[in-house]
């Protein structure tokens, strides 16, 4: 398996090269150079093999030669050995055809759990086998941060550096961060919002002498091995409902548009995928681009669904190229035109023929929809969760079809909003007691490139070493 950058002009790159270098040298994001394909035996086959069996066999087409079938069987029993339900990531009913995809049963109670666990056991096994140190950097707003912190604590062979907004993320998600106090983690308040963070991080993989110095790699979902592990559970939940012998349809709370994107390549491999809905609240860039062609910024608002505070949506790239014929001189281009003017245009009939379609949740609305949840279902959601659920309602193609809704994060760990919404307010599970009394630690920086990049050669490692 070999990976092309999405702006056509960096090496190509096989399995091991892209998960350890994260960002495209020439400002892409790297993609599989064709779909492995998964046939409609293989996809039935998938029925009653566990999570770890299933993402194992799905996925080793991605790895090449890079890490052998044992190794990663190994891995992917390990890394799903920790979450708190034994199907990993099980389904729950609300009505005759409405289902939601649970992927918050995980350490930090979130989906970002369920790749990223992977993915520290990918960086071991390829720095261990290398004799490499790494210096991790990545932008969270909200989950990523401390899936990946749980992920890569404690690990020699990495510093990690995670840049979160000042105040905009809830206190249980910047908790879940800044009381992790082993030496290789740093949390970093920046004094702006997600998309300064993120700007950031990607000034810092493009500075190839300052990358280059300090073994820089990623986490965030930029890092293809991030949206790799999500293909999986499309698949699993979908076999639960019946595929491949009928389609089903998926909508996806959506912010850096990596967990929907994963639905795409999924859909791309074989899985028979009727609709896939994306839902935004009122930072509505990506409703605003399935439905009128134009991706254009606006500002972010704080919200009640912090994690999709975002108004550039760094995966959205990836799906771009394939619009576009993967033809990665036109994704330059339209990058550029973001950069210069906060925005660029495509042509409708390219959308329309695709199964995309995409709506947007007002706070209210959101509110009225966790409610609602727990009036009919009796199931408590959180505010990501409760704008896909809004959006599956306005946007779904008949009844006929299965409709599941990702549940991306515990409600607990958005307890204002919920409690507002219902009166109830959620507990956090037993190895949580104790969040809100342990210590914490983070570094507040002003919004500037230049102060981040100073602090985190500073405290990397890697610094003055062999890397």
């Amino acid at each position: 398996m070999r990976y092309i950058s999405t702006r056509g002009k960096a090496p190509v790159l096989n399995f091991e090269e892209v998960v350890l270098t994260g960002l495209a040298r020439d400002g892409g994001l790297y993609v599989p150079e064709t779909w492995p394909q998964v046939s409609a035996d293989e996809i039935r086959a998938l029925a009653g093999l566990s999570y770890a069996e299933a993402a194992a066999r799905l996925l080793q087409p991605f790895l090449g030669d890079s890490v052998s079938e044992a190794d990663f069987r190994a891995m992917t029993e390990k890394a799903y050995a920790s979450f708190l339900h034994k199907a990993v990531v099980p389904v729950s009913q609300l009505d005759a055809n409405d289902f939601l995809m649970e992927l918050y049963h995980g350490p930090t109670l979130a989906f970002k759990d369920v790749a990223l666990q992977l993915l520290g056991l990918l960086y071991d096994h390829l720095l261990g086998r290398q004799k490499r140190r790494v210096t991790i950097i990545g932008a969270t707003s909200g989950d990523t941060g401390s899936a990946a912190i749980e992920a890569c604590r404690g690990r020699d062979s990495v510093d990690i550096f995670i840049l979160h907004p000042a105040g905009r993320v809830s206190e249980v998600q910047r908790r879940q961060m800044t009381t992790v106090l082993d030496d290789n983690v740093h949390n970093i308040a920046v004094e702006g919002d997600f998309d300064d963070c993120q700007a950031m991080v990607k000034a810092m993989f493009n500075d190839h002498a300052f990358r280059d110095e300090l073994a820089v790699s990623a986490v965030n979902s930029i890092n293809w091995a991030r949206v790799m592990a999500q293909i999986v559970y499309y698949f699993t939940v979908g076999v639960s409902l019946g595929s491949p012998d009928r389609p089903v349809s998926f909508t996806v709370p959506s912010g850096n548009f990596g967990d929907i994107y994963a639905g795409y390549a999924a859909s791309r491999m074989g899985l028979p995928v009727e609709q896939l809905i994306v839902a935004t609240n009122r930072n509505d860039i990506l409703s605003r681009f399935f439905n009128g062609g134009e991706y254009r910024k606006t500002g972010v608002d704080p919200t009640i669904s912090p994690s999709m505070d975002i108004q550039v949506s760094s995966n959205f790239e990836r799906f771009l190229f394939d619009l576009h014929g993967r033809d990665g001189a036109k994704v330059s281009e339209l990058m550029a035109a973001l950069d210069r003017e906060g925005g660029f245009s495509v042509n409708m009939s390219l959308l329309n023929e695709g199964i995309f379609s995409a709506g947007r949740s007002d706070e209210e609305e959101t509110l009225a929809t966790i409610r609602k949840t727990l009036h009919e279902s009796a199931k408590l959601v959180d505010p990501h969760t409760a704008v896909g659920l809004k959006v599956a309602a306005v946007k779904r193609q008949g009844n006929s079809v299965p409709m599941v809704t990702l549940s991306t994060a515990h409600p607990a760990k958005f307890p204002d909003a919920v409690e507002k919404a219902t009166g109830t307010r959620p507990g956090l599970p037993p190895h949580m007691a104790g969040l809100f009394e342990r210590e914490e630690r983070l570094t507040c920086l002003p919004n500037d490139l230049e102060v981040v990049k100073s602090f985190i050669k500073a405290h990397a490692r890697i610094v003055g070493t062999e890397a």
